[in-house]
């Protein structure tokens, strides 16, 4: 028999299930400084977020429920990933909140996975005063769809093959979203690379990022339009957010990572400082058999001990950043080889990594003393930027003929020297490890980027290796290094820094024309 709340409920569902679609987005990431000792308490380490997002759109299977559907046991979940062409069915059990994998055209996605289990898990918790509505929620099934900014892949092979020139307004021919490229693997499983070339932006952070707010919006546990208000958990809705995406990335990769590719996704840039590891212990557990909605309130209700503070570059200092082409590079083995260095000389080490945290601080304060006199001396600042922008760094001097003018340029060279000490002590780490952190070939590519007229400083982010390089560029510099670069046989990325962290977006960004992080609401 049908009750009038249900009659009620399905006439709700009828209603406004069209209305009913999420679309919440996450940036990727560059950390600047930090790499390698971001990995221990206290190091800390700068972290930029860029234009580059990840978005996860969230809406009803079914728009319209039979009666009969209220006796269900288990529902379905659809993720869709087009630009792999790629879809997955799974079945989720209304009573123990897990995921059955049904059917999937290829390899399965962990981060997803365990992002909507754990949300999911959450809004279970969340939902003790109101089960009917997330019951509804539930049955309607989740069509979940996720969509990387083309940046967080490497084109460039289409690029070389449509020959065309390597140079960002190439990369803006392509379709947003475009279809990504698989790498294949020799036949004895030789210099096998990753499954898909990325430009270690973070896609994995983002992409879980983007899906828990997501879900936890569409589920009514928190309110992207407004998130840093005090939430159901007693705390904002975004470290709610933060804390759910933190726990399903570090249990899909099988490890507690520093967690600053999450932090950056969900707040932004930022100064960050890792969180104890053992505030996830909790969600070992889970493996044993505990209710989920268990596991997820005692993380939740841990002692998150990370540090952050609001950190963007100085007014007019861009972020740029190009790909060698020279492969890329394994993080873990990295780190493992560095883990392995330290154990074995741990004195050398020792010294390497306090030296290594004085030049990050010191470039650090530089940044932020550039910041201050922009905001004091906007005028004086404004002058000194866009005459340096034209100049190599050895001539910037020549602009030093006021109090005001010398403060500023003593903090430029100031910021290249601390970036130099840091690369010189990063090869050391490297060169002592056995691991190419900065290779050879990057060093030379460096060099000479730092060289040209207006770069400020430029480095490897991260861990290092063959990956991505970046560079900070004053005024309108950046279009002369672009140049450059693809004389180097170097392709410049479209990627750009945005200091905003996940948010709310206004619709699907296949349909609303958004695909560089022009968002609806953004997080301050």
């Amino acid at each position: 028999m049908i009750t009038k709340a249900i009659q009620r409920v399905l006439g709700e569902i009828s209603d406004h299930s069209l209305e009913m679609a999420v679309v919440a987005s996450a940036p990727g990431k560059v950390l600047m400084t930090g790499g390698y000792l971001i990995l221990e308490r206290p190091n800390a380490g700068l972290v930029l977020s860029t234009n580059a997002r990840f978005y996860a759109v969230v809406k009803p299977i079914n728009v319209e429920l039979k009666p009969e559907s209220w006796a269900w046991k288990w529902t379905d979940v659809k993720l869709t990933s087009p630009q792999l062409s790629r879809e997955s069915i799974y079945k989720l059990s209304l009573k123990h909140l897990t995921l059955q994998c049904v059917s999937a055209s290829d390899s399965r996605n962990p981060f997803v996975e365990h992002a909507i289990q754990y949300a999911i898990a959450a809004a279970h918790l969340a939902s003790h005063k109101d089960k009917e509505s997330l019951h509804k929620l539930f049955l309607q099934g989740l069509d979940i769809t996720i969509l990387g900014s083309n940046d967080f892949y490497s084109y460039r092979n289409q690029i070389e093959s449509l020959g065309l020139p390597l140079t960002p307004e190439s990369l803006g021919t392509l379709a947003p979203f475009a279809s990504i490229t698989f790498n294949s693997c020799e036949s004895n499983g030789a210099n096998c690379k990753p499954e898909v070339a990325k430009t270690g932006l973070g896609s994995s952070a983002a992409m879980t990022t983007a899906v828990v707010a997501a879900l936890l919006h569409y589920l009514r546990v928190v309110d992207l339009s407004d998130p840093c208000k005090e939430g159901k958990f007693g705390c904002s809705d975004l470290d709610v957010i933060h804390m759910i995406a933190q726990t399903s990335h570090c249990l899909a990769q099988g490890k507690v990572g520093s967690g600053f590719d999450v932090s950056c996704a969900v707040y932004g840039s930022q100064r960050y400082v890792r969180f104890s590891p053992e505030v996830l212990s909790f969600a070992k557990v889970a493996v044993t058999g505990l209710p989920l909605h268990e596991v997820i309130g005692g993380i939740l209700k841990g002692k998150w001990d990370h540090e952050r503070t609001e950190f963007c570059l100085p007014p007019l200092m861009n972020l740029f950043l190009g790909e060698p082409g020279s492969g890329g590079s394994s993080t873990p083995s990295m780190v493992g080889a560095v883990k392995k260095w330290q154990m074995s000389d741990p004195d050398k080490a020792r010294e390497n990594w306090q030296k290594l945290s004085d030049a990050n601080l010191e470039l650090e304060t530089k940044l932020n003393s550039l910041s201050k006199l922009a905001k004091e001396h906007w005028d004086v600042y404004l002058g000194v930027i866009k005459s340096c922008s034209v100049l190599t760094s050895e001539k910037w001097v020549l602009h030093a003929t006021e109090p005001i003018n010398e403060a500023i340029i003593r903090e430029l060279l100031g910021a290249r020297e601390a970036m130099l000490r840091i690369r010189i002590l990063m090869r050391q780490m490297g060169e002592a490890a056995g691991v190419p952190i900065e290779p050879e070939s990057q060093t030379q590519l460096l060099d000479s980027t730092m060289n040209a007229e207006g770069v400020l400083v430029a480095g490897v982010p991260g861990a290092g290796g063959f990956d991505a390089i970046f560079a900070i560029t004053l005024g309108d510099s950046g279009s002369k290094l672009t140049q450059a670069w693809s004389s180097h046989n170097v392709l410049a990325l479209l990627v750009k820094e945005d200091p905003h962290g996940v948010c709310l977006e206004s619709g699907d960004p296949r349909t609303t024309g958004i695909t560089s992080g022009v968002s609806s609401i953004h997080i301050e």
